[in-house]
């Protein structure tokens, strides 16, 4: 059964004619109501920011305001990546600092590249959870230009611009970096809606998985399916179609130990246009059950049978940590119009048969910005990787010592254990055969009586693409 749902968003503010309608006792009750609210918001972000983000705010009061009437805009691509593993993950919050956003359009103000978000015509490409990472992230938006309009996509204007890597990377945390910018000659391009696809890696170790069986389960994502047992269903917020379109999923090697193939890395690859809430850690963590051993293969494909299967089992998600958003493609001639734009209609998926010049151009990246970044990168591996030698080499000689006091017992195998978030049963039951959640039907119920949806009426949305980031 198909819906057409708009989100009710609650009213924040009272009328004033509302106002006069309470009697003075609710009235005192609400202010001191109120009053405690924000007392603990002001704790909770103090906590959060630390002084030195109320220093830097008393810092850019001080500077003399930038007059951006008086400077040219162009619209363009930015690419960076940052490692999410202390972040409350990409998207802002409002009581929370410690996010990538966050972080991006303070640098982004800092260095007077934008005047605020409002006025930015911002998009961005992904939204990473807590934990997350992203090699290739993309956001479009409207900076500050040397250069008037007309001859912005002039080659020598495009040598010559400001070093907007440079700037950024000044001012941004040391474990996000701009890595290029490109030339926008659509000054509607989004990099969210007008992106292609996705491609998401998550890293593991070999361990004890049967990693032919985990590549023949990650065969049956493949095409376009009904994701609602592999994703953390999200109907408050409006969500109720969950067919999304897979172009390729497999497991690939990163890394071989060279000793034991047991400490072999891996990566789980998932391609596609647009992904749900908890999407690919909910497929990995069904993904190393299968590797282990405890589900076959075809557990996915039941899973994706939604009919027979319409409830998901109770299990718990694969980490945060390893998971990367890994690359963005994007389409040659942007089709998003922000005056027209209806999110229930279907979004072309390839445009290769469109005819005219491209709205994409190179990449641009500076060597300096570039080098300093790589050789920023290259630290913080050297550091990773001498702690990651140091528990290796502890490793073998404890194997050692076990193999030689217990000859009789299987050395411990359980690298990838501590993927699998929650509590391990010893008795382990298997999916289908779990307490199951609530029904997409039952959710949509439920959240209609509370107010926080509303269905108006039943409409054909099956396509994949009706919010590429729902």
């Amino acid at each position: 059964m198909d819906y057409c749902v708009n989100v009710v968003k609650k009213t924040k503010r009272h009328s004033r004619e509302e106002l006069e309608g309470i009697s003075k006792e609710q009235l005192i009750d609400r202010v001191i109501q109120l009053e405690s609210q924000n007392f603990q918001l002001k704790n909770i972000i103090q906590k959060a920011t630390g002084s030195k983000a109320v220093e830097d705010r008393k810092d850019q009061e001080k500077q003399r305001k930038f007059d951006f009437s008086k400077c040219h805009k162009r619209h363009i691509l930015l690419r960076f990546y940052y490692l999410g593993w202390d972040y409350q993950g990409y998207a802002s919050q409002e009581d929370s600092a410690n996010t990538i956003e966050y972080h991006l359009f303070n640098a982004l103000t800092r260095v007077c590249l934008i005047e605020n978000r409002e006025t930015s015509n911002y998009h961005r490409c992904g939204r990473t959870d807590k934990g997350v990472s992203a090699f290739h992230q993309v956001v479009s938006l409207d900076v500050r230009s040397k250069f008037a309009p007309e001859k912005q996509l002039e080659p020598e204007s495009i040598t010559a611009e400001l070093n907007y890597c440079q700037l950024l990377n000044r001012v941004l945390p040391q474990d996000i970096r701009c890595i290029a910018w490109m030339p926008m000659v659509n000054p509607v391009y989004s990099a969210r809606f007008d992106c292609n696809s996705r491609t998401y890696r998550y890293f593991f170790p070999r361990g004890e998985l049967d990693v032919p069986a985990m590549q023949q389960a990650s065969h049956f994502l493949v095409g376009l399916h009904d994701f609602r047992n592999l994703c953390k269903m999200d109907v408050g917020n409006g969500v109720v179609t969950y067919m999304r379109k897979v172009y390729d999923a497999s497991i690939k090697e990163s890394r071989r130990d060279g000793e034991q193939g047991n400490y072999d890395m891996l990566f789980f690859e998932l391609r596609g246009k647009a992904f749900l809430w908890h999407q690919v850690r909910c497929i990995m963590a069904i993904l190393i059950l299968v590797g282990q051993g405890k589900e076959k293969p075809n557990v996915v494909k039941e899973l994706l049978d939604v009919e027979s299967n319409p409830r998901k089992p109770q299990y718990s998600l694969a980490s945060d940590l390893p998971l990367n958003l890994y690359e963005c493609e994007f389409r040659r001639k942007g089709t998003f119009d922000p005056e027209v734009f209806d999110k229930n209609a279907p979004i072309v998926e390839e445009d290769d048969n469109l005819d005219g010049e491209s709205d994409l151009r190179p990449w641009v990246y500076e060597e300096e910005s570039l080098s300093r970044t790589i050789v920023e990168l290259q630290a913080l591996w050297a550091s990773s990787s001498v702690k990651s030698t140091m528990c290796r080499e502890m490793l073998k000689s404890l194997q050692l010592i076990y193999s030689k006091h217990f000859e009789t017992m299987p050395v411990p195998n359980f690298q990838t254990a501590s993927l699998l978030q929650g509590v391990q049963r010893k008795d382990y039951i298997p999916l289908m055969e779990r307490k199951k959640c609530e029904s997409l039907e039952n959710r949509i119920e439920h959240y209609s009586k509370k107010r926080r949806i509303q269905v108006n009426q039943k409409e054909d949305i099956n396509s994949p693409e009706v919010d590429p980031l729902s």
